[in-house]
């Protein structure tokens, strides 16, 4: 089956779960359905995977439009998410362990992708212009050129993660995956109060890198 295919399944098998209430939530257990379908998945039943998609498509809709916003752009939640799936179902390499990595994953997924897009924007409109990607949160600040600043955020990131990794993942997953300090703590296993004061702390690290390279 091929990964187009496969979204349209994860599609159509979303819409019949979203009215139902047994989807877990980001933080349950390791030994929860999503686990177990992780672990199938490794085991050599790959469709696994659209399943997992399929039962968490909505929270992944959810944080998604939480990250875009509402206005008018090239990347929309949808798409966003879409772009997700295709990338981890397209890395034959990847085994996600359980619910906590393939967050993890998913994160640096949207993360890569905002990114990208950003890049090919940035270069749109030296030829010509395009709308740049905006995201609800105010790390990046409200500057002229929100994409410029999205690449620079991520070269900052990857030199964060030099001096704590777990900051990084922080950030990912709160700023790009749009997850709130509760259950990043749950995915993390450490304390919301934890997981907030990392953020803090990633912030103010990020904005001195930031406020550097706009200087020079």
């Amino acid at each position: 089956m091929n990964r187009d295919s496969s979204w349209s399944n994860v599609e159509s098998a979303a819409g019949l779960q979203s009215g139902s209430t047994s989807s877990a939530g980001i933080g349950q257990g390791a030994l929860d359905e999503i686990t177990l379908l992780l672990q199938r998945a490794r085991n050599g039943e790959p469709e696994q995977l659209d399943r997992v998609f399929a039962a968490l498509y909505m929270e992944l809709r959810r944080v998604a439009e939480s990250r875009l916003g509402s206005g008018c752009q090239t990347l929309t939640p949808t798409a966003l998410v879409h772009e997700v799936f295709l990338t981890l179902r397209g890395n034959e390499s990847l085994n996600l362990n359980d619910r906590r990595h393939f967050f993890a994953c998913a994160a640096r997924s949207m993360r890569c992708i905002v990114v990208d897009h950003a890049r090919r924007r940035s270069a749109d409109r030296r030829g010509g212009g395009a709308t740049p990607v905006t995201l609800q949160e105010g790390l990046l600040g409200g500057t002229d050129n929100p994409d410029s600043d999205l690449i620079s955020l991520d070269q900052a990131l990857d030199r964060l993660d030099r001096f704590d990794p777990r900051q990084r993942q922080v950030v990912e997953l709160h700023f790009f995956a749009g997850l709130t300090f509760a259950e990043i703590g749950a995915l993390l296993e450490c304390s919301d109060r934890t997981a907030k004061r990392d953020w803090e702390r990633a912030r103010v690290f990020l904005h001195a890198e930031l406020e550097q390279d706009r200087t020079q």
